[in-house]
């Protein structure tokens, strides 16, 4: 077998392109179609279908692709491992967050790890929590922190912190006087969201359905800092996590009530590839992370 033959097929089936996998390997495209024609020729079985601008498997050409994967990510692993030992003066770490702990918690962690190893590069990137854990899946990254739990048998997820949810409001609402709400507090209130199909939407769902309560929801938004924006500014009422509106909650911009009845929370978690070689630096993080 042709490791290159291989890799050829490998990108094509994965970007589902023949010119992506050429311009990922810098050659041409009738180069790749014609790497695939060989490794069909070795294994004297066809691999793909064409099917217009998408590339089908076969039978066979699934069973290879899996096993394909299999190889490259090992050989991923095997660069990153040798690549600390390759340049033991500069370390680097690589970090994939949600927005909300991304913006709100991993900084102070940074922070408290770069005092301790100042010579170690972090970068982060704030990405959805579907792209987090895409990314660790595919070894795109050391680590990843979503909030909500991953069952994925490729990657490792460990509960790391736990966030009261609770409701913000300005400080001239109706509600804004009482020391805590019932969920029936919420009954036709005009509840700001976060974005459609997010983790986070579902649990305030599930929590008005069980206790009947009827809201609109009329404006949702993509990041926090919008969300608090909008209840400043009096449009309505959000669940947030509690640390996320610390600043403003101190200054008095927002009102925060818990909800007695059912309090909610929101948990984080740390996930990393089961196979991902666990460098010095990285694994001094993780101890920082669970301490």
């Amino acid at each position: 077998m042709n490791l290159n033959q291989l890799k050829l097929f490998y990108l094509a089936v994965k970007h589902q392109s023949l010119s992506h996998a050429a311009q990922e390997l810098n050659i041409t495209q009738p180069a790749v179609t014609k790497g695939i024609q060989r490794l069909q020729e070795y294994y004297e079985v066809p691999l793909v279908h064409k099917s217009g601008k998408n590339m089908e498997l076969t039978r066979a050409g699934d069973n290879l692709f899996k096993i394909a994967k299999k190889i490259f990510e090992l050989d991923k692993l095997a660069d990153d491992c040798m690549a600390e030992f390759h340049n033991k003066g500069l370390k680097h770490i690589k970090m994939n967050a949600s927005e909300s702990f991304g913006a709100y918690y991993l900084p102070e962690f940074i922070n408290r790890f770069n005092l301790k190893a100042p010579k170690v590069q972090v970068t982060l990137e704030v990405l959805s929590n579907r792209q987090v854990v895409e990314n660790s899946i595919n070894l795109k990254n050391d680590i990843g922190f979503v909030s909500f739990p991953v069952k994925d048998r490729k990657l490792n997820s460990i509960e790391i912190i736990k966030d009261e949810i609770v409701i913000i409001l300005n400080p001239f609402h109706s509600l804004a006087k009482k020391k805590y709400l019932k969920a029936s507090d919420l009954e036709g209130q005009m509840i700001i969201m976060h974005e459609q199909g997010s983790y986070f939407q579902k649990m305030i769902h599930d929590l008005l359905e069980a206790n009947n309560v009827c809201v609109t929801m009329p404006i949702t938004f993509s990041n926090n800092e919008a969300i608090k924006k909008a209840v400043e500014g009096g449009t309505g009422i959000a669940p947030i996590s509690k640390k996320v509106a610390a600043k403003e909650i101190e200054s008095g911009k927002l009102v925060a009530l818990s909800l007695l009845s059912t309090p909610l929370y929101r948990t984080f978690y740390m996930i990393y590839h089961r196979e991902k070689h666990i460098s010095g630096p990285l694994k001094q993080f993780i101890n920082l992370i669970q301490q």
